[in-house]
């Protein structure tokens, strides 16, 4: 397949994919934004999050700051700012916060910058980096040391309603979606039957 054609289609193959912008800064604190849509769950005890990065035979600016300070963070993406959250990826010189209009904060328990208008939030602390032999690329998990999110967002059982925040999704490279739940459901057990969980319920 031509170069260009077989990127978009096996790109789009895995279906909707968590999109974050990964905030990082190096040791001279000069801040670093870049969109990344290959961010995962790897385990609740600990709390844990993968991120894949391409191959570093070039400059990879958000790896060598997470490699230099140990901490970086993941901020979830709204329709409000998904543009700007976009242009990110663009290669600049300078800080993409300042580039693309997005503002960095930062709270007193964590050195990497949050954007601040993200409404959920996630500090993480490097844990391990894993090189894959097969193309390169780079496995490096993270431990969830900080959450901010709106708490009223947060129902009693621990679920993130992640619709209230306006979290967003992408597939491919460059498609972004909004999302509609069907229904919570019940824990499968093979002598229950399913359950839809009020969608409501704190």
């Amino acid at each position: 397949m031509e170069g260009l054609y077989r990127r978009n289609l096996i790109n789009a193959l895995s279906g909707f994919k968590s999109v974050n912008l990964v905030g990082t800064q190096n040791q001279a604190n000069q801040t670093n934004l870049a969109l990344f849509s290959q961010i995962f769950h790897i385990g609740a005890t600990p709390p844990l999050m993968g991120m894949i990065v391409r191959p570093d035979t070039r400059a990879r600016h958000t790896l060598e700051n997470i490699r230099a300070t140990g901490y970086y963070t993941f901020n979830h993406i709204t329709s409000d700012f998904y543009q700007k959250a976009h242009q990110t990826s663009a290669r600049y010189t300078g800080s993409e916060f300042e580039a693309c209009g997005l503002s960095p904060s930062y709270s007193t328990g964590h050195p990497a910058p949050y954007v601040g208008e993200s409404l959920l939030k996630i500090g993480l602390k490097l844990e391990e980096e894993h090189r894959l032999a097969i193309n390169g690329t780079i496995l490096v998990i993270g431990r969830v040391v900080e959450l901010q999110l709106p708490e009223d967002c947060v129902q009693a059982d621990g679920f993130i309603d992640l619709e209230a925040i306006g979290s967003i999704t992408c597939s491919g490279l460059d498609s972004y979606h909004k999302t509609e739940r069907l229904a919570r459901l019940s824990y499968a057990k093979p002598d229950r039957p399913l359950k839809v969980i009020s969608l409501g319920e704190k």
